[in-house]
């Protein structure tokens, strides 16, 4: 593949499938983590376009790669955190609470806000399938995904689905 080819599939890949990469990114990650995780995924759709082989859909392949890279950066998180930690030590704090403010943002934006918090609650690939799920994606395209049985993927989601039922309605996690 020549490098304006990769560069026409990236841009294509990347604005047809917006929603991949902004989906993954806010289950995976919060607040300028969230822009760092984007970062590392749309970085591995531009690493992985060589390795398309037109055998699936586009949107099978940005699953995979997406859900992937966010699970390898999930996995690095306890030594970022540990790095990001020293370095405000040696740095002035900010007065920034973290939290975000409701006032401005309407139901709907703050009923998204809670599913992504109790969605990142969720183990990494709970957290993937429910995405997936989320997505319209079909569990035999899921169980591909992630080398599960179609069987397992059912479980997981259904226990998935009951945690976000219990977590959203304030009940035990």
């Amino acid at each position: 593949m020549d490098p304006l080819e990769r560069e026409r599939c990236f841009a294509e890949w990347t604005t047809r499938h917006a929603a991949i990469f902004h989906r993954v990114a806010n289950a995976f990650a919060r607040g300028s983590d969230r822009d760092d995780l984007m970062q590392e995924l749309l970085l591995a759709a531009w690493k992985a376009i060589p390795a398309f082989r037109e055998g699936s859909l586009p949107s099978t392949f940005l699953y995979r790669v997406t859900h992937n890279a966010a699970l390898t950066w999930k996995r690095g998180e306890r030594s970022r955190k540990e790095r990001t930690e020293q370095f405000q030590r040696l740095t002035p704090r900010s007065d920034a609470t973290g939290s975000p403010d409701f006032d401005a943002q309407d139901v709907q934006e703050r009923q998204l806000l809670l599913l992504y918090e109790a969605i990142r609650e969720l183990p990494a690939v709970d957290r993937s399938l429910m995405l997936l799920s989320l997505d319209g994606v079909a569990y035999t395209e899921m169980a591909e995904i992630h080398g599960l049985s179609v069987s397992h993927v059912g479980v997981k989601l259904t226990r998935a689905r009951q945690f976000l039922v219990n977590r959203l309605q304030g009940g035990p996690r």
